[in-house]
């Protein structure tokens, strides 16, 4: 984790607001577009946000928080509670949403969707940006994406011009053109019903929603410690190992947010979470064993 100091917090967008977090200790981490960090709250709640600053300081971290009226305790806090001042500690980037090499990208960013595509527009420099929202004053660095781009950034304040078509979009794109998009649900099904597979790009802030066999009880065998953990069917491998002592650091227990990855030495995970574990590993939140028996290095 990094000690930091909320330097800021401000209003950018109604129900939004920008926190600036400084390195308490020196330099913070290095990250690239795309990434996030896990902010750990002082109500004891860990949520992750996308950084949506500028890669080259190295001095702070920019993020913002959507005040959510179904929040479980982590956006409510942000707006109703914290305050400049505090130290918090944020975990180092994990990036679930490279921006990869291109010729050229057309970005798609739906509300509070912009916080991981804003500063991979702002590295592409002939890319276009097409962002939606319920109105322009719901729409965090609206401002600031027109007055530093002007012609490379469509907006659509849906309550007053509607919706994009994204099948136009998608019959003017150069054929090696890549799309970033990240927003609600109805909008990443539309973007996945318009574009290519192969050139779609896609980040969720929800699983989606899947079908597996019911679940069975396995064994997890702890390669490091000697442990022998029985995980039952009715609860998750993250809170079996935690429950063992060993603790496993998590956030966002949906299976979106990488935080809680292992290391798999021996048996077959079934991989249940959105955005793929790296081979020889698994997310112990929502992914589960095929085999009767897993290693792991714990």
């Amino acid at each position: 984790m990094q000690r930091t100091v909320l330097e800021e917090v401000r209003p950018i967008a109604d129900g939004v607001v920008s926190l600036v977090l400084r390195g308490a200790d020196g330099p913070l981490a290095s990250w690239e577009p795309g990434a996030h960090i896990d902010l750990a709250l002082p109500n004891w709640l860990t949520r992750q946000y996308s950084l949506c600053g500028d890669p080259a300081d190295r001095d702070s971290y920019r993020v913002a928080v959507r005040h959510d009226r179904l929040s479980r305790g982590g956006s409510e806090y942000v707006h109703l509670f914290l305050r400049a001042g505090r130290t918090l500690d944020v975990s180092l980037p994990r990036n679930n949403f490279p921006l990869k090499p291109a010729p050229d990208y057309l970005f798609i960013a739906g509300g509070i969707g912009i916080t991981p595509i804003l500063p991979m527009f702002n590295a592409s420099p002939s890319a276009t940006l097409v962002y939606v929202g319920r109105s322009t004053a719901t729409m965090p660095f609206a401002t600031e994406l027109v007055a530093n781009h002007k012609n490379r950034v469509r907006l659509y304040p849906t309550e007053e011009h509607g919706k994009p078509d994204f099948t136009a979009l998608a019959d003017e794109l150069d054929p090696h053109t890549l799309v970033y998009c990240c927003g609600p649900a109805p909008m990443l099904e539309a973007a996945e019903a318009a574009f290519p597979a192969q050139r779609l790009h896609l980040e969720r802030f929800r699983p989606v929603a899947k079908e597996f066999a019911p679940n069975q009880p396995f064994e997890v065998h702890c390669a490091r410690s000697g442990r022998e953990i029985q995980v039952g069917a009715e609860e998750s491998m993250l809170d079996a190992l935690n429950h063992a002592g060993l603790r496993v650091p998590s956030g966002c227990r949906e299976g979106v947010c990488g935080s809680c990855e292992i290391t798999v030495v021996d048996g077959e995970p079934e991989h249940r979470d959105d955005i793929g574990a790296p081979p020889g590993s698994m997310y112990c939140c929502v992914s589960r064993a095929r085999s009767a028996r897993l290693v792991i290095d714990c």
